[in-house]
């Protein structure tokens, strides 16, 4: 039973590669007309970076279940850190120098929202879509087992199209665990991307290099301190992902820091060649999000200081850099690789932004079945990936990328 389970979770995959790799022309699914060549490596780790973050949620499974904390993979949740970083440096590339270029190519404030929007919001409207599916599968019932009405419901749904975020004990917040977005957890971490993105276009841009760095430097001392005095109580730095005011306060400042970074390090960007940089940078991130919790214990003499959140922070303020100028600095050196960066690239935000409803269900069937380990469950997380990658990619070829084509059109060139 166990390995037919494997074998149809396994094929929607494969069938996934094969049609990809029919592709002739090799373009990110993000472009639009006139952008700039991707960097193709810093795709691909996006992609492997979400995969990650599915990962990671999949042991949050167990430990919601149990009644714990996470014990493997225990800081998955810093891929959304590299997302911030990833996003600042690509944002910095694709647009600095537009906004004072000369004729069709230079960019206007409504111009660049419009070219955010279109690629950011679509598969944001899929996802609550899903997610609205999924937890009316799911009896619609909060955390609590209380049913919630459908007009709340449907009144979540539209503010959710509108990015509005619910407060803990709306009435529209349905599931009642306090997310922001209780139809989609994850697009907390869009919400401040929106934010990001505002911030860069009214002030950002305008600011000279030094300027900059100084910016990079104020926010992530407030960052760091915000982290490793452990304001949020949660011994790590996963915070945002509720509409109160230190969640708030935090998703900022953990988006602020490693976004600016990223911009500040595609303006002085120079490359660095590292054979096989693409393969060590995986690696290298997939050891981080595995190194078990750092305890208090360890330096006991040290008092009100997060030693884990300590450790998560570091990973942000020096490896991450690394590996975004190393990944920025390759290129794929055959065709093979390059429609594997593309592949990994194209399905990252759709993965990324559809994946949690579906754990939404894995999680209520761990609760239900009392199953606490990978051990225990292993062919129905294999199932659990597969549909959530062909979900993901379903909904980029069939809804994202033709909506974002003919939305395309509205843009002024």
């Amino acid at each position: 039973m166990s390995f037919y389970v494997y074998i149809c979770s396994i094929i929607p995959i494969f069938l996934i590669f094969m049609a990809e790799s029919k592709s002739k022309r090799i373009v990110s699914s993000a472009s639009f007309a006139d952008s700039k060549p991707h960097y193709e490596l810093l795709d691909g780790l996006r992609g492997a970076a979400a995969l990650m973050v599915v990962w990671y949620h999949v042991f949050e499974g167990f430990a919601f279940a149990e009644g714990s904390a996470i014990d493997v993979f225990n800081h998955g949740h810093l891929g959304v850190d590299f997302f911030f970083m990833l996003s600042g440096f690509v944002i910095s590339y694709a647009y600095d120098d537009r906004w004072t270029a000369d004729g069709a190519k230079r960019l206007t404030m409504g111009g660049f929202f419009k070219r955010r929007l279109i690629r950011l919001h679509p598969m944001l409207v899929m996802g609550m879509v899903v997610g609205c599916v999924s937890f009316l599968l799911g009896g619609g019932v909060k955390w609590d087992g209380s049913e919630t009405p459908l007009p709340w419901v449907l009144l979540c749904l539209l503010l959710s199209f509108l990015f509005i975020p619910a407060y803990s004990g709306a009435g529209y917040e349905v599931r009642g665990n306090g997310e922001m977005f209780p139809l989609n957890g994850p697009s907390w971490s869009l919400f401040f991307e929106y934010i990001g993105n505002i911030v860069y276009a009214l002030l950002i841009r305008r600011l000279s290099t030094r300027v900059l760095a100084c910016l990079v430097a104020a926010t992530g001392c407030a960052w760091g301190w915000f982290a490793v005095t452990d304001v949020s109580g949660y011994d790590m730095i996963g915070v945002g992902w509720a509409a109160d005011p230190m969640n708030l306060c935090g998703g900022f400042l953990r988006m602020m820091f490693p976004f600016s970074l990223g911009m500040l390090l595609a303006r002085v960007f120079k490359p660095v060649k590292v054979r096989g940089i693409f393969w060590i940078s995986i690696a290298v991130l997939f050891g981080l999000f595995s190194i078990p919790y750092v305890s208090k214990d360890l330096l006991p003499c040290v008092e009100g200081v997060s030693l884990n959140s300590a450790f998560e922070y570091l990973c942000v303020l020096l490896v991450f850099p690394v590996i975004v100028w190393l990944g920025a600095s390759g290129k794929t050196s055959d065709t093979a690789s390059t429609k594997v960066c593309k592949f990994l690239g194209d399905i990252s935000y759709p993965l990324y932004i559809v994946h949690y409803p579906v754990m939404y269900l894995f999680y209520a069937w761990l609760i239900e079945t009392k199953q606490y380990t990978l051990a225990e469950t292993w062919p129905v997380v294999v199932m659990v990936f597969a549909i959530n990658l062909s979900l993901a990619y379903a909904c980029l070829k069939l809804y994202d990328e033709p909506v974002r084509r003919w939305l395309g059109k509205f843009v002024q060139k």
